[in-house]
């Protein structure tokens, strides 16, 4: 132990203060907020804040057993709302970034300018994105008057922000900003597979699936961990476009539009329950937290193998 010491303990005490700011600046408030899940703390109690009165495991009750809870309803839509959202969003960030990855790593005439071009969307803010296709979504909007005046693909205009198609709604904004950061993310890999493995491929008869499948995507496998986990962390807690898109907030994007942080947003500063809404943030982190060991379950062999 001495000699451990003797050998990293200066280091350790140069990391130390950062170590301690992350504890006190990332677990100060998660602790904090675990606690006030337990208080019954609303807007005639806010002046006593973490003096207000302890409930225990009121609150979780309200949220997961009481039929009649007006939180309850909306927050188990938002949960299922959320996991689908985060699964398609995914999905086809994952498959349109790889499939755009593979056409742009091949000899193309102004192959620059096009990477340049399709990365524009992700430097867009996310609020901006949110505005602007709310505006495009709206039944005399330009999606509509593509789709019905100029293609002639539906019958009439459709409402988007209302019903089951405002899940489409806040599907496609997040995809048409999120995926250029997948493909170049992709990109970037498949310029590192060495050109060597192909060309042994080709020598074996493999065909060009065959060459993918085996050569390819074993390549990608930890690059594709590092993208879900991080696109699982952005969709999950995802707000921006969805609160800018329903007018900042104040409008209610229904069923199959509210997200979980949507929701917890409006349900706990909106209605003053500052209780109740740790509490669902509390079992949201849970919720999270349970992703991503099943994300690592998944991915572990290929991240100890990098």
């Amino acid at each position: 132990m001495r000699t451990f010491w003797r050998r990293y303990g200066l280091a350790y005490l140069f990391i130390a203060p950062a170590f301690l700011g992350m504890l006190l600046v990332h677990y100060g408030p998660m602790v904090q907020g675990i606690y006030m899940s337990f208080l019954d703390l609303r807007l005639q109690t806010l002046r006593l804040y973490l003096q207000a009165p302890f409930v225990g495991l009121e609150n979780y009750r309200e949220i997961l057993l009481n039929p009649e809870s007006t939180f309850r309803a909306g927050f188990l839509y938002a949960v299922r709302t959320t996991l689908l959202y985060t699964l398609v969003v995914n999905a086809l960030n994952l498959s349109l970034g790889l499939l755009v990855a593979h056409l742009l790593n091949r000899p193309l005439f102004l192959r620059g300018l096009w990477r340049s071009l399709i990365l524009l969307p992700w430097v867009v803010p996310s609020y901006v994105v949110g505005l602007l296709w709310g505006f495009m979504w709206l039944k005399e909007g330009v999606i509509n008057h593509l789709l019905v005046d100029v293609l002639g693909l539906l019958p009439q205009k459709p409402h988007w922000l209302i019903g089951p198609l405002t899940f489409v709604a806040i599907v496609l904004p997040t995809v048409w900003r999120s995926w250029p950061f997948v493909m170049v993310t992709y990109l970037a890999a498949l310029q590192t597979i060495p050109q060597e493995l192909y060309e042994a491929a080709k020598v074996d008869g493999a065909t060009p699936w065959q060459r993918f499948r085996f050569v390819t995507w074993p390549m990608l496998r930890p690059v594709t961990a590092v993208l879900l986990l991080y696109g699982l962390l952005g969709t999950m807690y995802s707000f921006n476009i969805v609160y800018m898109m329903f007018g900042h907030g104040a409008g209610y994007p229904g069923e199959w539009g509210d997200l979980l942080m949507t929701n917890l947003f409006r349900n706990t500063f909106g209605m003053w329950n500052f209780g109740l809404g740790a509490a669902a943030s509390t079992l949201y982190m849970l919720l999270s937290l349970g992703l991503i060991l099943f994300w690592y379950r998944v991915f572990r062999e290929d991240l100890r193998a990098r």
